[in-house]
């Protein structure tokens, strides 16, 4: 299944990309990188990726989830035209939807969080009560297709949290990885 990770050009947590991937490429998902333009894309730990899709460029419909990577820099994308369309898009089509951290107020600002549990980094706490979230005050919050997470310490629930709705989706078990054995 292919999943975009969307990060922001600079200024991503590095954990909450390499967290949630990590996850979903152990379980066999193809992960694609997605940014408002193709090239790198540094984190806030140094750490740095190629987005190989533009915003502007991405078929949701090509799509079987998208997840929003959070950090300082994801603040540039709460009012992004091309996030906002690709979260609708992915909402409607009833394909998985995530964020973590300050990234859900995409979501709340497209609109896809009425009336829906998610959770958000607290200094955001407010971004999504006003858009008519239903703020749930825990690490990882899964409500249907929509799994949110409130900030880095939680990287590896919400990839695991992620991993598991597309499980369901897909009506698939997740292939098991074994370890290669240790020389001795």
């Amino acid at each position: 299944m292919d999943i975009l990770m969307v990060v922001a050009q600079r200024d991503f947590r590095d954990e909450e990309f390499v967290e949630p991937r990590h996850a979903l490429e152990a379980a066999g998902h193809h992960v694609i990188i997605g940014s408002v333009a193709v090239g790198p894309c540094t984190g806030t730990g140094g750490s740095t990726v190629r987005a190989t899709v533009a915003l502007a460029d991405v078929r949701a419909d090509r799509l079987d989830g998208v997840v929003f990577v959070g950090g300082p820099g994801a603040r540039s994308l709460f009012d992004d035209a091309a996030a906002h369309r690709i979260a609708v898009e992915v909402s409607r089509a009833g394909k998985l939807l995530g964020a973590i951290c300050v990234a859900p107020v995409i979501l709340a600002r497209a609109g896809v969080l009425v009336g829906r549990r998610a959770t958000v980094f607290p200094s955001e706490a407010g971004s999504l009560t006003a858009r008519h979230a239903l703020l749930q005050h825990q690490d990882v919050v899964v409500d249907g297709k929509l799994v949110t997470a409130s900030g880095p310490a939680h990287a590896r629930a919400f990839g695991a949290a992620l991993v598991q709705v597309l499980t369901l989706l897909t009506g698939r078990p997740q292939p098991v990885r074994r370890e290669a054995p240790r020389p001795r």
